[in-house]
């Protein structure tokens, strides 16, 4: 896909809202594919309040990675604006911290000095550095692990060393794109309470991208629903389970009230989609 296409639009200022660190106003995103200019997010509004665990889930083709994009700075919005603390989002920013749904530790390094990476880069001395990402490793649950290169480990365990690698950097923000996607759902679960222990610990601000309502209910304080494409707000659900939270609680009465009531949400929205795909398919037989 090519960069979004420059369409007319008023461009908010940005909107100073009581206690909240990330800020998306009216956010737009069209492209321009071969055919046709397709707008994957549509005036997209919320705000996310400082140590908030907040999920955006949605169908797929929704526009969800689309926004990750635009909120990491990587996508520019047609229209619209994303604010951190009050300062407009013009590109990648040091206050967000990103996790990518591949895997991207780097296999040539080890655990300890994957960790440790963005604090060389920053030129901090290696043993500040190390004294520091052997903190990080331990957070993240893997003592014991620190000289072994990623081939060695297993799926969730190198997801845990991209999560550390980036909780290193000290971000405000920490911005994860469905990071468990490829691992079973036992393994999930444990790593979403991995997740919330870190989350919990150091007061994380983190926004979550996911496709699977059980992983957010579990994970969220708020549960933000898109629309399927194009992707808009449809509604925001307060997730009132109790705190500290681990996976025990998908096995309570509350949390499937929660898992049916999104459900509910995206019931329609999923059908559209897949009758949208199979109009498609149909047409190109």
């Amino acid at each position: 896909m090519s960069d979004p296409t420059v369409v007319p639009w008023p461009r908010p200022a940005p909107v100073a809202r009581p206690e909240t660190v990330l800020a998306v106003d009216d956010v737009v995103v069209r492209f321009q594919t071969r055919d046709a200019v397709v707008t994957a997010v549509d005036r997209m509004s919320f705000g996310v309040r400082p140590g908030e665990f907040i999920s955006v889930i949605g169908p797929s083709g929704c526009g969800k990675s689309t926004l990750f994009n635009v909120i990491g700075g990587l996508v520019t919005p047609t229209a619209g604006l994303v604010t951190v603390a009050g300062e407009p989002i013009r590109g990648p920013h040091p206050a967000i911290g990103m996790v990518f749904q591949e895997e991207s530790t780097f296999p040539w390094r080890t655990v300890l000095d994957n960790v440790a990476f963005p604090l060389e880069v920053r030129g901090v001395p290696r043993r500040v550095r190390n004294e520091k990402a052997r903190d990080v490793v331990a957070m993240v649950g893997l003592t014991g692990f620190e000289e072994h290169y990623p081939s060695e480990l297993s799926g969730g365990m190198r997801q845990r060393v991209s999560i550390g690698r980036t909780l290193a950097s000290e971000p405000k923000i920490l911005l994860m794109d469905e990071p468990f996607a490829s691992l079973d759902e036992q393994t999930r679960l444990l790593l979403g309470d991995k997740v919330l222990q870190i989350q919990q610990t150091l007061r994380q601000t983190t926004l979550l991208i996911t496709h699977s309502i059980t992983e957010a209910v579990q994970l969220s304080d708020r549960v933000v629903v898109m629309s399927y494409r194009p992707g808009r707000l449809k509604r925001i659900v307060d997730i009132d389970l109790p705190h500290p939270r681990t996976s025990e609680v998908v096995t309570s009465e509350a949390f499937g009230h929660y898992v049916a009531e999104i459900w509910g949400d995206l019931r329609d929205e999923a059908s559209r989609g897949m009758a949208e795909a199979e109009a498609q398919r149909g047409g190109t037989r």
